[in-house]
């Protein structure tokens, strides 16, 4: 049994339900497809006897956020929990160290490359009905886009930076693209002609590559070795963790 969370970053597919607290139940895969996950629901799937876990999206301004402890409560009874793109990616850099798996490139910059701003990955997006697509730019995707058009030779460093603190100085609700392009547009000519090809959706790209992982289609590299692995650990019961179980 698998089971998938997930909304904007695979808005638009199969893979996100259409309905809020509606699973979508896909027998061909073996999976169970629901939104965003909020704290408590982790640990609702291990208790509803889900081998396989996949954290993509979250929840984390109107509810509480997924906790690191749901995840070692899963991994301690031997579930396979995988995260990328978004939440995902946050608490697998965070619990990697404990057997979490990590995958894509949003979650080696939290866990290995620097990247410390949970707001990074943030987005304000529509809900179920809606399809939860997304209305704001992450800042992930901002700095994997900017990295592709210097690579590329369309900007060159001074442009990047200068692009980067302009879209990083937006609040993460008002992001987007066309609100970058414009407050840049005094100083960087032709911004957008030179950048929009080169938009690059990681978190979208990271998304799919959790999923083909629970397809059996991809085989993600674990990175226990780039860090501080626990070998052996043990679940601590506290009154906090009772507190969310009842």
């Amino acid at each position: 049994m698998k089971v998938l969370f997930a909304g904007p970053s695979l808005s638009g597919t199969q893979f996100v339900p259409m309905r809020g607290g509606e699973d979508v139940v896909l027998p061909e895969h073996g999976l169970t497809c629901r939104g965003p996950a909020k704290c408590g629901d982790i640990t609702l799937a291990v208790d509803q006897g889900f081998l396989t876990i996949g954290l993509v999206d979250g929840r984390f301004e109107d509810v509480a956020a997924v906790w690191h402890k749901e995840i070692l409560y899963a991994l301690s009874k031997g579930v396979t929990v995988y995260g990328a793109a978004s939440m995902g990616a946050l608490r697998a850099a965070e619990c990697y160290s404990f057997g979490m798996i990590g995958i894509g490139d949003v979650f080696e910059r939290y866990a290995f490359n620097g990247l410390e701003d949970d707001a990074a990955v943030a987005q304000v997006h529509a809900p179920a009905e809606f399809g939860y697509i997304a209305f704001s730019e992450a800042m992930v995707t901002v700095d994997a886009t900017l990295e592709k058009a210097t690579e590329a030779g369309v900007i060159d460093f001074d442009e990047l930076h200068y692009i980067r603190a302009v879209a990083n100085a937006i609040f993460f609700k008002e992001r987007s693209w066309r609100r970058i392009f414009e407050e840049v547009s005094t100083k960087i000519a032709h911004a957008e002609a030179r950048i929009k090809p080169h938009i690059c959706n990681i978190k979208r790209h990271d998304a799919t590559l959790l999923l083909e992982a629970m397809l059996g289609h991809y085989e993600p590299v674990r990175t226990i070795n780039q860090g501080v692995y626990v070998p052996h650990w043990s679940f601590n019961e506290t009154s906090q963790w009772l507190k969310l179980k009842i």
